[in-house]
């Protein structure tokens, strides 16, 4: 009995809701005729900006990246958000029937939150997918990463929905929240390892190819993985560290250096004319300007030492490659020891049986 009353009711609200309808267009049609033009504009407005966006993300696939997301997010424009917008908009202009309006209202917003929700997933993975560009070892932690951002985004739109029509959502809040803590107590460790690796996706201490120092290990990075950093040190071993525990330690990166500085010690000996000591720094300045990939700093005096005159000779190499720097090196030592030998300048040794200058070689043949 209860039920055919139940059923009685909403067949009898049904019935209105179509009579108030029915009325509503008999009764208002030029201004359903001029609504559903205006819609018809809106809608392809709408998809103009869809195709327009497709467009743009294809053009811009490998240049501009915000080009490239705005434009597929504006290519994610739904149909039935489409649809949704022009019904809205016909309900309003043409001042529908309040149970017709209460109907379109209550999809246009269930339309209207979905379509913002896929605007922002698109745009949050885009910005996460540019800045993992050229992290191969990172594929894991986009999936995961994509995952959790859908799932987080499309839950705000649930809770959003529900709220808009009226629903208490305060307990279904409480429950997330209580449950997203259960969930990152038990996944902790996952969780740190994904925040290393996307701390290393958004802050950039280094990307693949890059050579860092961290700790003792010197080397070129490998890969960059979920979990792991892979390095190739300069020893040639392959070392492989926690993303976690590598980012708690001071990482020096190499990359990107301009120059390298050079710094060479000369103990020079007291028995060598205080003219001659004189003559020096402008020698060396000559001798590291004959040098490819060199810029001179500095020569001068800085110490008396018990058995030496201490000389720092400072240079550059004026690329950032260590190969380039230890070839200026090399060939800085070598001229300087060659125009101290041409000019008699003895350096000084901790050991008195050695020769001291080429004078003091000449004296002992």
């Amino acid at each position: 009995m209860n039920n055919s009353i139940a059923d009685q009711f909403a067949d009898f609200g049904a019935e209105a809701m179509w009579r108030d309808t029915f009325i509503w267009v008999t009764q208002h049609t030029v201004q359903i005729v001029v609504a559903t033009v205006l819609g018809a504009v809106i809608a392809l407005v709408l998809l103009g900006l869809k195709w327009l966006g497709k467009r743009l993300a294809r053009r811009h696939a490998d240049g501009n990246h915000w080009y490239h997301i705005i434009g597929k997010s504006l290519g994610k424009i739904r149909l039935w958000f489409v649809a949704a917008v022009v019904a809205q908009v016909v309900a309003t202009y043409a001042h529908a029937p309040s149970d017709l309006a209460g109907t379109i209202y209550f999809l246009f917003v269930i339309a209207f939150t979905l379509q913002a929700a896929v605007f922002a997933r698109e745009v949050v993975l885009g910005i996460i997918e540019f800045r993992a560009s050229g992290h191969q070892g990172l594929g894991s932690a986009l999936n995961i990463i994509r995952l959790l951002v859908t799932f987080a985004l499309f839950s705000i739109a649930a809770i959003l929905i529900l709220s808009n029509l009226g629903v208490n959502v305060t307990g279904l809040i409480a429950g997330l929240g209580v449950g997203g803590i259960a969930i990152g107590l038990a996944a902790q460790g996952i969780f740190r390892d994904l925040f290393a690796a996307l701390s290393i996706l958004f802050d950039r201490p280094f990307v693949v190819g890059d050579t860092i120092k961290f700790g003792d290990v010197t080397g070129k990075v490998q890969t960059i993985g979920l979990k792991t950093t892979r390095v190739r040190s300069v020893e040639g071993e392959e070392v492989i560290m926690s993303n976690d525990k590598l980012l708690d330690q001071q990482i020096r990166n190499f990359h990107g250096i301009e120059q390298r500085r050079i710094v060479l010690s000369l103990p020079l000996h007291y028995a060598n004319a205080a003219a001659k000591f004189a003559e020096i720094p402008d020698a060396l300045k000559a001798v590291v300007a004959d040098i490819s990939d060199s810029s001179f700093d500095h020569a001068l005096l800085t110490e008396f030492k018990d058995n030496a005159v201490t000389l720092e000779l400072m240079l550059h190499s004026t690329k950032g490659a260590a190969d380039v720097r230890d070839r200026v090196r090399h060939e800085a030592m070598c001229a300087t020891l060659a125009w101290l030998e041409r000019e008699g300048i003895g350096l000084s040794y901790q050991s008195t049986d050695m020769p001291r200058s080429k004078a003091d070689i000449v004296e002992r043949k």
